[in-house]
């Protein structure tokens, strides 16, 4: 069933309003009239069944039917810090992250990254990003869209570590069978230190199509993050951080690991 997300001001005790390009959306492509329904989550805590009863191309009002429960979240929030690649990489690890279960994404600078940022482009560019999470999550039937944070230096992300229960930085050496620490023998390791908690918060840092440097993981490490491989292959950037979001959800239980 088709689902949109609305704000929380079109969101009311008995109906909701669906505009701009959601009402285009349902009207043009989808076809909506009068009596049928799709889902409707104002992206935090309400999700309802709904009903159309006016539809026009620039506005939908929709009478709720029955409030829904919010199963589709994971337990455990897991943010993706991803250094910005080149091209259009970002918005595949943002589409696919997204799908996944990635509760956030933070892009930021990284010493060996080598796209050219252009601070006057940041603002289309997250709202592009923003835009693509939004469509991902209804397409995934997500009760809530990822945030997208401004882009952050090296320094600032670094700062970042310690609001994190679990950091994990990845990093191709630990990978290797001299290293061997992954995602796996990381979280086991922090679950046996650390104190048990309700709301599990991840921070996943993966490095441009460069890498990361080894100064970057001192730094990361002296902060609080756990260096951890991904495998023994190399991974491609856009890659990397999909596989390390699906691995952490696979060991909080989402999949039926732990």
């Amino acid at each position: 069933m088709q689902r949109y997300f609305v704000a929380a001001e079109q969101f009311g005790d008995n109906e909701i309003r669906l505009t701009g390009e959601d009402a285009h959306h349902a009207v043009r492509v989808m076809r909506s009239k009068p009596g049928d329904k799709f889902i409707v989550s104002d992206g935090q805590s309400r999700t309802a069944l709904v009903a159309v009863v006016e539809a026009s191309p620039t506005l939908i009002t929709a009478e709720i039917i029955e409030m829904l429960d919010a199963e589709s979240e994971p337990v455990w929030s897991v943010t993706i810090a991803q250094s910005l690649p080149k091209g259009d990489k970002m918005e595949l690890v943002i589409q696919k992250g997204t799908e996944i279960g990635a509760y956030a994404f933070i892009p930021f600078q990284s010493e060996r990254m080598v796209v050219q940022y252009d601070a006057k482009k940041e603002a289309k560019r997250i709202e592009r990003w923003s835009k693509i999470a939004k469509e991902a999550a209804e397409q995934a039937h997500r009760s809530r869209i990822p945030a997208i944070e401004p882009l952050k230096s090296w320094r600032e992300l670094v700062q970042l570590i310690g609001n994190y229960d679990l950091a994990l930085f990845c990093y191709e050496r630990e990978g290797h069978a001299a290293h061997g620490r992954g995602i796996r023998s990381a979280i086991q390791e922090w679950r046996q230190s650390a104190s048990p908690v309700s709301a599990v918060k991840v921070l996943l840092i993966v490095g441009s199509e460069g890498g990361f440097t080894d100064r970057e993981a001192a730094e990361a490490e002296a902060a609080g993050a756990v260096l951890t491989g991904l495998g023994r292959r190399i991974l491609r950037t856009e890659t990397a951080g999909l596989v390390g979001l699906t691995c952490l959800l696979y060991e909080s239980g989402e999949m039926g690991g732990a």
